[in-house]
């Protein structure tokens, strides 16, 4: 790993760190404010799919975050990057929510699949079109592979084992875009003009947020809120920076120690 430099940048996770669905978390607002206070630049990553980008922003903004649309970087994205690099059609297995994120994309005659978080399209129907077109050859994209994720009613499957599926039904394997991927988080650091040795991460999930983050060179900080386990930190090696009990917690560390 390359030799640490001065704080630069704060890469936040969004649900399960700022917010969980739609109750932020406690002093999560007044944190962020102070974190912009200072002199790093703040961007926002997620592996978010039930929803566009714009129907997100407009959830944040309801939570009284003061957050720019620019500022926020998702899975979603980086995946539809992807299919247009490939120039392919996608079958888009994501929520109708987030539909509005690959508009313009050709989707008739599919010949790949692309697979977010979407229960309403987890049934064996839909899911045998797209191991189908597996079998012809279509590429696999998961936008990302999360275990499971945080409601309001408690923890929830992610699409990660149903991706996880299509591969061992198939004999293929997923091209992954989402965290934690290492050019996920180096494309969310390229407009910043940040060397990875120069941000840090703050997130609830101990593989995703912090190990991929820690993966290309950045720090990671692991809050317990949202999708936390005890003796999650355990799970990744190196392990995390710092473990802290939420979000204002992680900033508390930055302005005490890291600026």
């Amino acid at each position: 790993m390359a030799a640490r430099r001065a704080l630069r940048a704060v890469l936040v996770d969004l649900n399960g760190t700022l917010h969980i669905e739609d109750a932020a978390v406690p002093g999560a607002q007044e944190a962020l404010k102070r974190l912009r206070g200072t002199s790093v630049m703040v961007r926002f990553v997620t592996n978010t799919t039930k929803e566009s980008k714009r129907d997100l922003l407009e959830r944040l903004k309801k939570l009284e975050f003061d957050i720019s649309e620019d500022e926020i970087f998702t899975s979603l994205t980086a995946a539809r990057n992807l299919v247009e690099q490939k120039q392919v059609r996608p079958l888009l297995l994501v929520d109708d929510r987030a539909l509005p994120d690959f508009k313009g994309i050709q989707t008739s005659d599919p010949n790949a699949v692309v697979i977010g978080l979407a229960p309403e399209h987890f049934h064996y129907q839909t899911l045998n079109q797209a191991f189908r077109l597996l079998l012809d050859g279509a590429p696999l994209i998961a936008i990302h592979k999360a275990r499971y994720y945080k409601r309001k009613d408690g923890l929830a499957l992610g699409p990660g084992p149903f991706v996880t599926a299509l591969e061992y039904a198939t004999d293929t394997k997923a091209t992954v875009v989402g965290k934690p991927e290492k050019t996920f988080f180096l494309e969310a650091l390229r407009g910043t003009g940040c060397e990875p040795e120069e941000a840090v991460m703050i997130g609830d999930d101990c593989r995703d947020d912090v190990g991929g983050a820690q993966d290309v060179g950045m720090l990671g900080i692991l809050v317990k809120t949202g999708k936390y386990r005890a003796a999650d930190e355990e799970k990744v090696s190196p392990p995390p920076y710092l473990t802290c009990e939420s979000f204002p917690h992680a900033v508390d560390h930055i302005l005490q120690h890291l600026l």
